[in-house]
């Protein structure tokens, strides 16, 4: 079954969903009166340098102030020339917002601009040529090399997507050229503005969704939104894309939620309880330092193969897990108390398979160990707000 993206409007909320192979795998909401601004420029006044944990704290606009780690960029871009020198209260930077404000914690900006494309990534700080893990023929990686050379610079950096590997070269140098175009835009535009003043806004959620998508993948782009398809269809324009994906959807007699049951399966990933096919189930439980989940029976087991069907509830859950991790947008440090086998050979088989599992996710989810007592502990990287801050926020 084709992938799709429905975009629609649920209790004065956009709320997105990615379906693939018909099950919804990724949601994400929008206060339309409180915009985001995860991916925002600004240029920053430093307000204080705190020592003892080596970072500085930043306003970007009128009462937001931001975490700045300083161990994490060593360079900063001030927005009046100076040498190279240690940050200090008061100075006028230029940033970009890389992680939204989760519960107590306040946002997190970076100096090193990222200006994201499909194919291609430029990066301000991080100068040479990176390529996608995900990409292995080594043919096509020596090719993307080189191609880099045509459009290449010293202030900035390139890294290569995924998409880039199945791309025409064609494609990926007018990418860079619009990216390199935008950075030198914003760089300009900074030198003229005074500090707590946004340089760029980033687009909306969902384009960036439409934009980070596989690019043999996404085969529909549906909404029930006049204004949101017009302005897809502009994104998809300025960007060259093939609009025939996009469709209106304008039937009277039906909505778009229950035709993909977009209420239902959105109630469900705010409950703790996830029921799986076999009669075992999940409860899954965000705290203050990680994310919590046990995988349950459910039944009483009868029979002498009881390895085995552990083991296969086991696996059902990993499945399962990764697909909850994406629709509830959990990350961070997540620990999993799978039902307790004997056997080594089982759990190298589920370990296995949870790897498999995580690969398939957009966000880099990695398997990090089995420990002692048999929980299995997984990290995610944090970088929109979960789904339960989502929805409660965009009220």
């Amino acid at each position: 079954m084709s992938d799709k993206i429905i975009i629609t409007r649920m209790e004065g909320r956009i709320v997105t969903a990615m379906v693939e192979q018909g099950k919804i795998v990724e949601f994400a909401c929008e206060n339309e009166k409180k915009e985001s601004i995860l991916g925002n420029i600004y240029t920053a006044k430093v307000k204080n340098i705190v020592k003892n944990i080596n970072a500085a704290f930043v306003e970007v606009a009128d009462g937001i102030i931001c975490y700045y780690s300083l161990a994490e960029n060593p360079h900063h871009h001030f927005l009046t020339p100076v040498r190279e020198r240690a940050l200090a209260a008061g100075d006028e930077i230029l940033v970009q917002v890389s992680r939204e404000n989760v519960k107590t914690k306040q946002p997190t900006v970076t100096s090193n601009l990222n200006f994201t494309g499909k194919y291609v990534v430029l990066t301000s700080q991080k100068r040479g040529v990176g390529i996608s893990n995900k990409i292995h023929d080594r043919q096509r990686i020596c090719q993307l090399k080189q191609l880099a050379q045509n459009f290449l610079r010293d202030d900035f950096g390139i890294i290569f997507r995924t998409n880039a590997g199945s791309a025409l070269d064609e494609e990926i140098l007018q990418e860079a050229d619009r990216l390199i175009r935008r950075y030198d835009r914003v760089c300009d535009r900074a030198g003229y503005l005074k500090s707590c003043q946004m340089v760029e806004e980033a687009p909306k959620g969902y384009l960036s969704l439409i934009r980070d998508q596989k690019q043999t993948c996404l085969n529909e782009i549906i909404t029930d939104q006049k204004d949101i398809y017009d302005q897809i269809a502009h994104y998809l324009e300025e960007e060259e894309e093939e609009r025939k994906i996009l469709q209106l959807f304008e039937k009277d007699t039906v909505r778009l939620d229950q035709i993909y049951r977009i209420s239902h399966e959105l109630k469900q990933a705010l409950q703790e309880k996830v029921w799986l096919k076999s009669g075992g189930y999940l409860v899954i439980q965000p705290t203050e330092a990680m994310v919590v989940v046990d995988v349950n029976t459910g039944k009483a087991i009868k029979g002498k193969r009881v390895e085995e069907h552990f083991l296969r509830i086991n696996r059902e859950a990993a499945i399962e897990i990764g697909r909850q991790l994406r629709l509830r947008n959990l990350s961070g440090i997540i620990i999993v108390d799978f039902i307790d086998m004997k056997e080594p050979e089982s759990e190298a088989i589920l370990m296995k398979e949870m790897e498999q599992v995580l690969r398939k996710d957009r966000i880099k989810a990695m398997v990090v160990d089995m420990t002692k007592l048999h929980l299995v502990e997984i990290t995610r990287k944090k970088v929109r707000k979960p789904l339960y801050e989502q929805w409660k926020e965009s009220i």
